[in-house]
């Protein structure tokens, strides 16, 4: 039998969440029971599974004999599709003897396919008296009640009685909870600024109608039922509506581009000005301690995201830069060095290359200012500009204390990386006016150049370090960063590969074999 223990967010004890059926008399055991695990990628979700020798019906695992355990997260079993984990002992060592457990993940099967619709009105009734009419859809799907209940709305088209609307995208679970003859009421209304609007019609079909059918004989007879029933024998109908265009076509979750080998590539660029303060003194930002604990916020900051990142880059490179620095040995300052200080790569193996790095450069540069982020987004931009076919997809982390001094530059970067396979995350530090920071988030208003044109897209997430800080444990301010700074990263990222109309390769079949993560590992007495 195999346990599965989870840890919750923010907690640091395991608690049991999961039991396979017991298969008796095997080595080669092939669990039939699954695990039902709600998949955050903005979390680190670690996971331990124990394998037990079940010798009776006892519910009490004391009982049975333990036979290993492995350590993981799910984002590790997610990126690769099928790991091969050695089965530990309790002190966290592995023995050849005590075999491997064999970890597949798949995305729970669901209706994810999005159809298009577009419809055009034909002679429709007059409604206005001193004019046409200006007519609008409604579509209402079918309830298990009977009752019918709206789904979406066309625009109105004024003034016209044979009115051409946009198409209409929904996911087909929306349209009919994926069943295709669920039935569907379509309402045809003349608008009114009072809100009152009038009806001109309604008919009846459902989605297998609308797909099968070929287009030129999806017109439907718009119905008044009140005018049916005053002028039963003479009344035929109150216009036609016609399906003009119909595709049917899938929705691609961010798990099925990872599955296909969709890397993600994480650049780091550090903020060495000033205004963080001399790494000398204890309440400097850039203070390094002795033994590196407790670790600052940009430790922190590159720990926490870097961990998770690192799940779904295979070579666990992280090229990072820094910005607002005088360099040895002129004193030249840059706002795009390598913090590594190698002039010829900037990558840094894993997170701990990356805090290895940090701590070196910042015994060797002499902070200076100003604060510039446009150096950096175009550094990051051009590579990002080269991989759009969907292979790779790039995140770009900001670390920084201060108030942007190149605001327009940087706003022209964003603006010009939008249609790239990039989303920059910026994490402020310290106790700075971060006001900057949210309108380069644009939630609600889209970046705007200076050039008049707008960003594409939102790719930028800020988030303020000070909010996780009071957490207390340094550990959980880390957890909860992470989670917040990456929540929006999947969303960018699969509204860059819809709107580039790049498909997701088919799922990789290669297996991975993981080593015991010490960090993972469960001692126990």
């Amino acid at each position: 039998m195999c346990v599965t223990y989870i840890r919750p967010f923010g907690e640091s004890k395991w608690v049991e969440y999961h039991r396979t059926e017991v298969i008796s008399n095997s080595h080669d055991p092939d669990f039939a029971a699954k695990i039902l695990l709600p998949y955050r990628f903005e979390e680190q979700q670690p996971l331990r599974f124990d394998v037990y020798d079940v010798d009776s019906d006892s519910p009490n695992l004391e009982e049975h004999d333990f036979l290993g355990h492995v350590s993981c997260s799910l984002g590790q079993i997610v990126g690769s599709g099928k790991v091969k984990l050695p089965l530990c002992n309790r002190s966290g060592k592995g023995a050849e003897h005590l075999g491997f457990l064999f970890i597949t993940a798949e995305e729970l099967a669901a209706l994810k396919d999005e159809v298009i619709l577009k419809f055009s009105g034909h002679k429709l009734d007059r409604k206005d008296f001193f004019g046409k009419s200006d007519p609008f859809l409604e579509i209402h799907k079918a309830m298990e009640s009977g009752d019918y209940t709206l789904v979406l709305k066309t625009e109105v088209k004024k003034w016209t009685l044979n009115p051409v609307w946009q198409p209409i995208t929904v996911p087909v679970r929306t349209l009919c909870n994926g069943d295709y003859e669920r039935s569907l009421k379509f309402v045809c209304y003349d608008w009114n600024a009072s809100g009152r609007h009038s009806l001109i019609g309604e008919f009846y079909t459902n989605l297998k109608t609308l797909s099968q059918s070929p287009v030129a004989n999806n017109r439907y007879a718009c119905i008044h039922p009140e005018k049916q029933v005053r002028k039963k024998g003479t009344y035929i109908h109150s216009g036609e509506i016609t399906l003009d265009q119909f595709e049917l076509r899938p929705v691609y979750s961010f798990l099925d581009y990872i599955k296909g080998g969709t890397q993600l590539h994480c650049s780091i660029a550090i903020d060495f000005t000033g205004s963080n303060g001399n790494p000398e003194d204890p309440n400097s930002l850039h203070y390094v301690s002795p033994g590196g604990m407790p670790p600052n916020c940009y430790e922190q900051a590159i720990t926490a995201v870097g961990s998770i990142i690192q799940d779904y880059d295979s070579d666990k490179l992280f090229p990072v830069l820094g910005f607002g620095a005088r360099l040895p040995p002129d004193g030249k300052v840059s706002h795009e060095f390598f913090v590594n200080m190698d002039p010829n790569s900037p990558y840094c193996n894993g997170v701990q290359g990356v805090l290895d790095a940090y701590r070196s450069c910042i015994r060797q540069v002499q902070l200076y200012g100003p604060t510039n982020f446009a150096p950096v987004i175009n550094h990051v931009a051009k590579f990002a500009a080269t991989y759009r076919d969907g292979s790779s997809y790039f995140i770009l982390l900001i670390l920084t204390d201060g108030v942007i001094t190149d605001m327009p530059q940087t706003t022209q970067a964003i603006v010009n990386a939008s249609v790239l396979p990039l989303s920059v995350i910026i994490v402020g530090v310290g106790s700075a006016d971060f006001t900057a920071m949210e309108t380069l988030d644009a939630d609600r208003v889209a970046l705007q150049g200076a050039n008049g044109v707008r960003a594409a897209r939102d790719i930028v997430q800020f988030v303020p370090f000070n909010k996780f800080v009071s957490a207390g444990d340094p550990r959980t301010a880390r957890l909860r960063l992470a989670r917040e700074v990456l929540a929006e990263v999947p969303t960018q990222f699969v509204g860059y590969m819809k709107a580039n109309r790049i498909a997701p390769k088919p799922p990789l079949s290669n297996v991975t074999l993981l080593p015991p993560d010490p960090e993972m590992l469960e001692i126990q007495p």
